[in-house]
């Protein structure tokens, strides 16, 4: 089966545990920084690993990738990655934290956008998790910093039955308007177990 049927309706209730998930990760980034931060998903859709190479060479267009990926096991298991073009990161991570000239700016990068990767990925996790009575195990969140061709050939993109829940989201902060991917990658069969979960919860 290498096909993924899904209804609007459906759609729509992942895109509303996304949203949840976002403004739970928001909250926690709210009072860790002087700075206001409101986090939505106004789209979500799920493209095959091959369609996902496409979109991922217009998202990054002339950039490397900025991702944190946290791999996840349990009742489904696959990837969530945060992903930004890395020049998007950097502006990002410039409005989060002072920076100063005797400060590795790479490793702070690094660091800020692992720490802000991890709450995000892990707000709409613990959604999921919580609202669709699903149980994971994670592992450390990563930072990978790559170019879009190196990205896309990781195991988890390549892989003949994985499919791509893939999110836009949208960082609001003050006036700095900033657009980022969250993608979860998952084989064929977890995708399908849920999407009948959610058909299960809500009753569609």
């Amino acid at each position: 089966m290498d096909k993924i049927n899904i209804s609007h309706e459906q759609l729509e209730a992942i895109k509303e545990l996304c949203n949840i998930g976002v403004g739970k990760g928001a909250s926690v980034l709210n009072t860790m920084l002087s700075c206001h931060i409101t986090l939505s998903v106004p789209h979500v859709k799920i493209v095959s690993s091959k369609d996902f190479k496409e979109e991922l060479k217009l998202f990054a267009k002339d950039s490397s990738i900025s991702a944190v990926s946290l791999s996840f096991k349990g009742t489904i298991s696959g990837s969530a990655q945060l992903m930004f073009p890395t020049e998007t990161a950097s502006s990002l991570v410039a409005v989060l934290v002072d920076e100063s000239d005797d400060l590795d700016m790479d490793a702070l990068r690094a660091g800020t956008f692992c720490e802000v990767g991890n709450i995000v990925l892990n707000g709409v996790m613990g959604s999921i998790s919580n609202i669709l009575d699903l149980t994971f195990d994670y592992s450390v969140p990563e930072y990978i910093e790559t170019d879009p061709e190196n990205f896309i050939n990781k195991p988890s993109v390549t892989q003949q039955d994985s499919h791509v829940l893939l999110a836009r989201t949208r960082f609001s902060i003050d006036e700095l308007d900033i657009d980022g991917d969250i993608a979860l990658f998952m084989k064929i069969a977890a995708i399908h177990t849920l999407i009948e979960t959610i058909e299960k919860k809500f009753e569609f």
